[in-house]
């Protein structure tokens, strides 16, 4: 079946912000006096519902206070994002040569989005086509964030393609019954879900998968 429209995850996928953010958890974790491997922070943080991942730090280390901690945090992201965000390779490239409907479907807020959209060059590809879980009420891998991405491009969710770069994502796609393609996620990481995407290297993997 062909792929008529095509739904993207932002952090990881089109832009390289999980590395930064990582980068300023740690810091924020060791200024309150909690040390975490900068490793083990990302591997926690990346495509999970913020609130839960600070929920969990919280329970887990006395003295840090979630709000505080979440304010803090999305002020300093936000500034780094602003001076040191890139693009994933290859995703203005893509971007600029689809033909194709496409959206950005993103469990981070919609401030968070469009900055770092607008960094690196790719909001106005994405006009009138950003999707926050923040505004749907669902986080991946709950499946209704991408069936509201599906529903904002018209398009019917089997003919859509996501490009997700966390197992989470890729959960909440297959659940959702839209093709997947998985960047960077190898097959352990995937478990079962590897026989039912496409398992990509690199962004300009995608043009094949769209005949």
């Amino acid at each position: 079946m062909a792929i008529d429209a095509l739904i993207f995850d932002c952090d990881g996928t089109l832009v390289d912000s999980e590395v930064l953010a990582a980068q300023v958890l740690v810091d924020l974790l060791a200024e309150r006096g909690h040390a975490l491997a900068y490793d083990t922070v990302l591997a926690q943080y990346r495509g999970r519902e913020f609130a839960h991942f600070v929920a969990t730090l919280c329970a887990q280390r006395p003295g840090l206070e979630a709000d505080e901690l979440t304010q803090t945090f999305r002020a300093r992201s936000l500034a780094l994002f602003r001076e040191r965000l890139q693009p994933i390779p290859g995703a203005l490239e893509l971007v600029r040569g689809l033909a194709l409907d496409k959206c950005v479907a993103s469990n981070g807020p919609r401030q968070k989005i469009e900055t770092c959209l607008a960094v690196t060059g790719l909001l106005p590809y994405f006009t009138g086509r950003i999707v926050s879980a923040y505004e749907v009420g669902a986080w991946k891998p709950d499946p209704r964030l991408i069936l509201h991405a599906a529903a904002l491009l018209a398009t019917r969710p089997e003919r859509c393609l996501l490009v997700e770069d966390s197992l989470a994502g890729v959960q909440a796609g297959v659940a959702a019954g839209v093709r997947v393609a998985a960047l960077g996620l190898d097959p352990a990481t995937l478990g079962e879900l590897a026989g039912r995407v496409s398992v990509i290297d690199g962004l300009d993997a995608i043009p094949a998968l769209l005949g």
